[in-house]
């Protein structure tokens, strides 16, 4: 029989920490906090399969919850010493979501459940408060009314604003009992105003009420947003954690805080953390009133006045220190904590793994290698790969002469320049359009998670670094600046100003993140030095890969790129994107437009010695590196000329008139030329063009490995190739050329000739391909295109409603569609390994660079993955997460689910 709910505290738990899947991450950590006997208020958690079952059968629960429910509850309240709905003596609760993956401030919350108007008064006898009593009880009302009954949450706001101004109080702490029990009064009509019946006064219903939302909320917008941004899978589920609440806001000697084992933006190995004196916990996260620091070294840091914890409560930060390094400890991982203390009592509400910055991220984990906590594989796994975007982001000239604006906190470091922008809708409208923004914004709050994900970067004036938008902001390597007070926002007039300067929407402005500064205009920014830490933890990810992995680079530039991001060879130059130059696509055009054998020579021969330059830069750089360069592939279509002007220069070039030039073109013009005359095909038509190439490369071979002394071997790649034939054709074209280059040079040169799988049909034939081919490259961009019968360049619409219906899981030209395309890359593999065992084998397409795919690819035994030169580190990361995956028995599944 399924058990749904999982009890934890007093030192005792139903689950532990290996049960994330099924407590979610709250729920494991809370149970596993209780047993290594931390201070944590007694609780249970429904299980994800409770939320799995709610969706699958109508929203309805499974038939036994409603009774293991009623019997945690009880538990709990005997472990408290309180009754829920008790009149004297009322046990409270919080209701929180808690996914397996973190998910910070997509789903819903609930806490001080179980008040109504007959336990508040319990509650004020009971804790000798009434205004304690009445602050919460105001805070549950708005908090279920939000949340469970769906009212605005500034409607409540609008009525709390209103009770200050009369009050003249400036915080929420400064109203008094009779005040915060008058606004429970205001609350409560609105709320019968709004929904025609009154709040609900029954534990039992809002409990089951808040219980439903949370469940709810696994499928609100902000969360189906969040889990496609970071590929999480709906079926995972989301947990719900019930637990007794604990008060940090029952007076001055009660806080409530979040902290972090580390510094979350540095990973230095100092506590980072904020509380507040006579607050509940959302108070922090959502920035309503200004934080203090934990420690004092913080204090000093930010600038403040306020007393740190560590000052003001002297003990309690030595209890909090403590849990600190028991944590650490334990995990053996940088922990994202929630506190709350009661009456000079600590309790921990929360722990998690941090959200970090990818620069935190390596520190934390070079140095928890030195201080002998994991090892030097645990160090690999911890990074995601496709955070090491994040080191490639500019940062600002510190030469550049700039305009302050203002200043704020130093929430998520890089700096980012953008048009002004004052809503998450407009951003990522802007965005669409191709403008970098800046989202500026009073607080974010979830609902703006689309807008921030599309901003370059995110200002806000309120809120502290432990707010909703540091917190996102961080894990997205997005730079940010908080709580910047000085500057006001109207959005209304779509302006914000500061110091008798304003901004107005559309208007350029830079924040650095680093610092906490706000600059006027567009800031000149400068490339980013990789850290030492980064350079430890690749070495570390280089002995543990199998895989090879190289770099399509087309130019000497883009291959320096490639070697300084640890590229070990070119595993895809295109050809021709060196002939759109201003300087060649003439005579391209001239050779396109020859209406023979000799005109078209007479262009190539132009042609030749600029080709040659570019592979001898490609040589030089790669220093005896393998260097794979692919013939020419695309249709002749995309070099012709079309504007009036384009079409004389060509005419004049070819010494013919522009009519003859315009007839040629729509002569060339094909219905579907992806499809058409290209790849291979051009080179059977028109066997000098590969001629041409092949003498480029060899002369090039040649003048480079006299220049550098390096041995080069290059790699000749024929693109799609159907049949063995076509291969034979082209290869004795390319054997034929070679011996003439090294009768002419005297010198001796060692290349191969193989082919670019892009066909299903090649993939099926890859044993008669393999008979000639002596390398195999999957040019997964196009095979894909020709699986699907899908145009990557006309599908989007169609990609999104497949992706949004779950008929894919992932766009199939960024992540591998492994049932079929990833069918074939193995059957090809394996029929070529049968006809010539040690064939080497790599994948050049987009995949080459997406970690799920490079997964694949270590599952499949392919020798090399090649992607763009700035992908280069994090497939070399990606390949060695994937080698020990593939060690421990866990495989694609593993790695597709962590990407």
């Amino acid at each position: 029989m399924a058990k749904w709910v999982y009890g934890f505290g007093d030192g005792k738990a139903d689950g532990k920490a290996d049960l994330r899947a099924l407590l979610g991450g709250k729920g494991a950590n809370l149970a596993e906090m209780s047993l290594i006997g931390l201070p944590v208020p007694p609780g249970f958690t429904i299980t994800t399969e409770v939320c799995t079952h709610y969706y699958a059968n109508g929203r309805r629960y499974p038939k036994e919850l409603e009774a293991e429910v009623d019997g945690a509850l009880a538990a709990v309240e005997a472990l408290v010493g309180a009754k829920f709905g008790d009149a004297a003596k009322p046990l409270l609760v919080s209701v929180r979501s808690g996914a397996r993956a973190s998910m910070p401030g997509m789903m819903d919350t609930v806490l001080n459940l179980g008040l109504n108007d007959v336990t508040a008064k319990g509650l004020a006898a009971a804790s000798g408060d009434a205004r304690f009593a009445y602050d919460s009880y105001r805070r549950f009302i708005q908090m279920y009314g939000n949340v469970v009954l769906e009212i605005p949450h500034h409607e409540f706001e609008s009525i709390l604003d209103q009770a200050k101004d009369e009050q003249g109080a400036q915080q929420d702490t400064d109203l008094d009992a009779a005040a915060l029990q008058g606004l429970v009064g205001r609350y409560k009509a609105m709320v019968q105003e709004r929904l025609g019946r009154p709040f609900p006064q029954d534990p039992r219903e809002q409990l089951w009420g808040a219980i439903g939302a949370v469940f709810g909320s696994w499928m609100n917008d902000r969360a189906i947003t969040y889990r496609r941004l970071h590929e999480i899978p709906e079926s995972w589920g989301t947990a719900v954690n019930v637990q007794a609440m604990v008060f940090g806001n029952m007076g001055e000697d009660c806080a409530t805080g979040v902290a972090f084992t580390r510094d979350p933006s540095t990973g230095e190995n100092r506590f980072f953390g904020e509380y507040l004196v006579n607050a509940q916990g959302e108070d922090v996260v959502a920035g309503i009133r200004t934080p203090r620091q934990v420690t004092i070294e913080g204090k000093k840091r930010q600038g403040l006045k306020e007393p740190a914890m560590e000052e003001a409560m002297p003990a309690i930060f030595a209890q909090l220190a403590e849990v600190r390094a028991t944590l650490e400890r334990h995990y053996r991982d940088m922990q994202d904590i929630e506190f709350t203390v009661q009456r000079g009592k600590l309790w921990m509400l929360q722990t998690r793994n941090g959200k970090r910055t990818v620069h935190a991220a390596l520190k934390i984990a070079v140095d928890m290698v030195k201080e002998k906590l994991i090892d030097e594989a645990e160090a690999v796994r911890r990074i995601e790969p496709q955070a090491l975007n994040q080191l490639l982001h500019p940062t600002l000239d510190p030469k550049a002469d700039v305009a302050i604006f203002g200043r704020g906190l130093p929430a998520s470091p890089g700096a980012a320049s953008g048009l002004v922008v004052f809503s998450a809708d407009e951003a990522e409208r802007k965005a669409n359009e191709g403008h970098n923004v800046i989202l500026v914004r009073v607080e974010t709050s979830p609902e703006d998670v689309h807008g921030m994900h599309a901003a370059r970067g995110i200002l806000t004036t309120r809120g502290g670094m432990t707010s909703h938008a540091a917190v996102v902001a961080r894990g997205w390597g997005r730079p940010c600046v908080c709580g910047a007070g000085e500057i006001r926002i109207d959005y209304k007039s779509q302006t914000m100003s500061a110091a008798g300067v304003a901004i107005r929407a559309g208007e350029h402005v830079t924040i650095d993140g680093g610092t906490g500064t706000v600059f006027l205009g567009e800031v000149p920014m400068i490339q980013p030095r990789l850290a030492d830490d980064f350079a430890t933890l690749m070495a570390w990810a280089d002995k543990i890969r199998r895989l090879g992995v190289r770099a399509n680079a087309d130019t000497p530039e883009d291959a320096r790129v490639a070697r300084e991001f640890g590229a070990e060879g070119i595993g895809l130059c295109r050809t021709e994107h060196m002939f759109f130059e201003a300087d060649r696509i003439v005579a391209m055009r001239q050779m396109i437009m020859a209406g023979d054998e000799a005109g078209r020579r007479a262009a190539l021969a132009k042609l030749l010695p600029m080709q040659r330059k570019d592979f001898t830069g490609l040589f030089e750089v790669m220093e005896g590196l393998p260097v794979t360069i692919r013939l020419l592939d695309p249709p002749l279509h995309e070099f012709l000329p079309h504007t009036e002007a384009e079409q004389s220069e060509v005419a004049a070039a070819a010494g013919v008139g522009v009519d003859e030039v315009r007839k040629r073109v729509i002569a060339l013009e094909e219905a579907n030329p992806m499809l058409g005359h290209r790849g291979c095909r051009l080179a059977i038509s028109y066997p000098e063009i590969a001629e041409m190439q092949a003498r480029a490369i060899f002369e090039a071979a040649v003048e480079a490995g006299r220049r550098s002394r390096h041995r080069v071997v290059p790699e000749v790649m024929i693109p799609l190739a159907a049949t063995k034939k076509e291969l034979d054709i082209l290869k004795a074209v390319i054997d034929r050329v070679a011996g003439e280059v090294m009768r002419e040079s005297g010198t001796r040169i060692d290349y191969t000739v193989g082919t670019m799988i892009e066909l299903p049909r090649a993939a099926l034939r890859a044993a008669d391909l393999a008979q000639s081919a002596e390398f195999f490259s999957f040019g997964t961009n196009d095979l894909t295109q020709t699986t699907f019968g899908l145009s990557r360049d006309d599908t989007a619409h169609v990609l999104k409603a497949y992706i949004e219906q779950r008929i894919f899981e992932h766009d199939p030209f960024v992540t591998i569609d492994v049932e079929g395309v990833g069918e074939l890359v193995k059957f090809g593999t394996e029929r070529g390994r049968a006809v010539r065992p040690k064939l080497k084998v790599g994948i050049c397409g987009e995949h080459g660079g997406d970690p799920a795919s490079i997964a694949f690819c270590e599952e499949t035994g392919l020798d090399y993955v090649s992607c763009s030169p700035y992908r280069v580190p994090i497939a070399r990361l990606a390949a060695a997460q994937a080698a020990l995956a593939a060690k421990s028995g866990q495989g694609i599944a593993k790695v597709a689910a962590t990407a």
